[in-house]
């Protein structure tokens, strides 16, 4: 009698595939570039655009100094990385600003003085894409945020089944402006969510100041007979008739409690949407703007119109489109498409604190220099 051996074997077969034979057609990018691109990003050219921000900083008269900076400067940091983890401080390095002070008025008028000052201790990036904070170790985190631009929508009214349209304009920073349809063809703006604004009065302020000069803007797309958004708004809009009586009730809608007058609502207007101080679309959201509303892009898709503020065509071809959509010629935005999304790295969060920081010290600077007046 033969008996089998059941005992388990200690060899096995195994079908492996190996791919070592294949050659590498991609090369592995290093995954931190990102970080330290963006933080040298931030060494150089975003702390420049900061400085020219608030420079020259001038007293409220505007008329007795001027404080304008000329460059910076990143020295070497005091300690090496391992020195800070083992003293637990900040892996930092001084940052030095050229300035120069001019006397505009009095009996030094037109003299001027140069000095470099030392700003502060900046946090350095290390090799590895990390912060030592303390003696420990930190790193900033990508935000995904939506992108500036234009972003148009489209509801459809629950009571005549219709299509309206709304679009928001956001800026890299500044106000959020916001204009909608409603279910009787009447268009409204909106500014940083404030009351509603009839948008025949903010074109009027715009300088657009008859209903010929409104009607002549969109004569070309306003040309569906049962939908005349221009004329419906127009009659709707019947407290103001010229651009002072639109600037007023534009002021007065944003501002109420306040004496409303043409120069104040001039000058709100401006800080609004014109001042570079103010108002900023960023360099992705005027070439952005500049492709969706389209006319401003050369052949080679560079933008022709390089303003970061808003300019009045800009007002003008938001509502071109949003009737345009009403009438069903144009396709609403995907909100939630990725192309409508932007990384905000370090060296731009960095840069964003850093500004609140600068304009806290223009406000000082001012009120120090109105004092010594």
């Amino acid at each position: 009698m033969v008996v089998a051996d059941l005992r388990p074997s200690n060899t096995f077969y195994r079908n492996v595939k190996s791919f070592n034979h294949i050659q590498n057609i991609l090369d592995v990018p290093n995954l931190i570039q990102v970080q330290l691109k963006s933080f040298d990003y931030f060494r150089g050219d975003g702390l420049q655009e900061l400085f020219e921000e608030i420079s020259p900083i001038e007293d409220f008269s505007g008329g007795r100094f001027a404080l304008a900076f000329l460059g910076h400067e990143i020295r070497e940091p005091k300690f090496t990385e391992r020195e800070c983890r083992i003293k637990e401080i900040t892996f930092s390095a001084p940052l030095y600003v050229t300035v120069e002070l001019e006397v505009k008025s009095g009996d030094s008028a037109g003299e001027k003085k140069q000095q470099t000052l030392f700003m502060g201790d900046l946090p350095m990036m290390t090799r590895n894409g990390t912060f030592v904070i303390n003696g420990a170790e930190r790193v900033v985190v990508s935000q995904l945020v939506r992108s500036p631009g234009a972003y148009f929508t489209r509801d459809i009214d629950p009571a005549s089944g219709r299509a309206l349209s709304n679009a928001k304009l956001i800026p890299y920073r500044g106000a959020w402006v916001e204009l909608e349809t409603s279910n009787k063809d009447l268009l409204s703006v909106k500014v940083d969510r404030k009351r509603k604004t009839p948008i025949t009065t903010l074109l009027r302020a715009l300088g657009y100041g008859s209903d010929e000069d409104i009607k002549e803007l969109f004569k070309d797309v306003d040309i569906n007979p049962d939908r005349q958004f221009i004329d419906a708004t127009l009659a709707r809009d019947t407290a103001v008739t010229n651009q002072d009586e639109a600037l007023v009730e534009f002021y007065r809608r944003l501002r109420p409690g306040e004496p409303p007058s043409v120069e104040n609502a001039k000058a709100l207007i401006q800080n609004l949407f014109f001042n570079p101080r103010k108002y900023d679309l960023g360099r992705v959201g005027r070439y952005k703007l500049n492709r969706k509303l389209g006319g401003m892009v050369k052949d080679g898709g560079e933008a022709t119109t390089d303003e970061r503020t808003l300019v009045k065509e800009d007002m003008v071809a938001l509502i071109r489109r949003m009737i345009r959509i009403n009438n069903g010629e144009a396709r609403e935005d995907d909100i939630d498409h990725l192309g409508n999304r932007r990384v905000r790295a370090v060296g731009e969060l960095i840069q964003n604190q850093l500004r609140i920081g600068l304009l806290r010290m223009e406000r000082v600077v001012k009120e120090r220099m109105t004092t010594e007046m």
